[in-house]
C-alpha cells in the first residue's frame, strides 16, 4: 500500500436508496498516469471527491498517498492537485488575484509560474473570474491544478469547455508533469485523450468497475467506425469475410463498417480499388463497453 499513489479497497457508496460505487477496488502507482473512464453518471466524480475527503464512503477504505484522507485533510491535500468536474469560480477577483490566494495556501509558488501556465493557456490573468465564459474557468483550474507541482494531480474531465488547441495544450502538461515523476489521476469520458497520455485505465459503468486496462491494448481493441469511398462501386462479398469487421455495408463505391482489432486486412483489400477518401471515427465510450465487456 506505501508503494501506492492511490489504493481503494471494497469501496461503496450509497446516497440513501441510489447506489452510487459499488464494491470498487483499485491501485495506482505513484509516478503513472491513471486513466479513469465512464460516462456521466458512473461513479467518477463520487471516488474522486471521496478520494479527497469531501463525501465519506458507506463501506470500504482509501489511502492516499499513503496516508488515511479522512485523518490528514489539509496537510494530505496541499500535496495534491485537485479540478473538480464542475468548477464553480465566482466573484470580483481577478484570476490572478485568485490564483495567488492560491498559491499561498500551497505555499512558495513562483509568480512566474502562473504567468507561464497561463501563456500556455492563453488565460488573461487581469480579467474578473465572474465574467469569465466556462472555458476560461476552466483553463483558471488548470493552472490552481498544476502550479504547486503537486505529487498527484486528481482530474476530474479536465478538458471540458477547451478548444481543440488547448486541451492539447493541457495534455502535454500531463505528459510534462509525468516526466517529473509526479502521479495523474485523470477521468474523462473520452477515450482518445486517456490513450494519448495514460499508461492504464479502469473502465466503470453504474458505479462498477468492468475493467483494467492497458492502454495501448485498449487503443488496438477498442471499435471503431470506418467509412471508405472508392473511385468505382464495390461489392460488399469482398469485404464481409474479412476479419476483425463487422456491420459491414457497401451502398455504390461507398464502404461502411466497423473495425475491431487489426485493420491490415481491410485496407489491403481496399487497396486493390482506388480509393478516394478515408473516414475513421470514434464511438462513444457505450459501444466500447457492449464490445469489449458484452454487457
Amino acid at each position: 500500500m506505501s508503494e501506492s499513489a492511490i489504493a481503494l479497497t471494497g469501496l461503496t457508496k450509497h446516497y440513501g436508496k441510489h447506489v452510487a460505487l459499488t464494491d470498487l477496488s483499485l491501485e495506482v502507482g505513484r509516478g503513472e498516469v491513471f486513466g479513469f473512464l465512464g460516462p456521466n453518471g458512473a461513479g467518477k466524480s463520487t471516488t474522486i471527491r471521496i478520494l479527497l475527503d469531501l463525501i465519506r464512503p458507506t463501506a470500504g477504505e482509501v489511502r492516499v498517498l499513503g496516508a488515511d484522507p479522512r485523518t490528514t485533510g489539509p496537510e494530505l491535500r496541499r500535496r495534491i492537485g485537485y479540478l473538480p468536474g464542475e468548477l464553480a469560480i465566482e466573484g470580483r477577483n481577478t484570476a490572478r488575484e485568485l490564483l495567488r490566494f492560491l498559491a499561498d495556501r500551497h505555499g512558495a509558488v513562483p509568480g512566474e509560474r502562473i504567468e507561464e501556465l497561463a501563456d500556455l493557456l492563453d488565460l488573461d490573468l487581469s480579467r474578473k473570474v465572474g465574467k469569465m465564459s466556462k472555458g476560461n474557468k476552466q483553463k483558471v483550474g488548470i493552472v490552481a491544478a498544476f502550479m504547486h507541482r503537486p505529487e498527484l494531480l486528481v482530474l476530474d474531465e479536465p478538458t471540458s469547455g477547451l478548444d481543440p488547441l488547448l486541451q492539447q495544450r493541457f495534455l502535454d502538461l500531463v505528459k510534462e508533469a509525468a516526466g517529473q515523476g509526479q502521479t495523474v489521476f485523470m477521468s474523462s469520458h473520452v477515450l482518445s485523450e486517456v490513450q494519448e497520455v495514460a499508461d492504464r485505465a479502469v473502465i466503470m459503468r453504474a458505479g462498477e468497475l468492468l475493467g483494467t486496462e492497458n492502454v495501448e491494448d485498449l487503443r488496438r481493441r477498442s471499435p471503431r467506425e470506418v467509412e471508405l469511398v472508392f473511385a468505382e462501386p464495390v461489392e460488399a462479398a469482398e469485404f464481409a469475410a474479412l476479419p476483425n469487421l463487422r456491420d459491414v455495408i457497401v451502398e455504390g463505391s461507398t464502404l461502411r463498417c466497423t473495425t475491431e482489432g487489426e485493420v491490415d486486412a481491410l485496407f489491403k483489400t481496399a487497396a486493390k480499388h482506388r480509393i478516394e477518401s478515408v473516414l475513421s471515427t470514434e464511438p462513444d465510450l457505450e459501444a466500447i463497453f457492449f464490445s469489449l465487456y458484452g454487457r
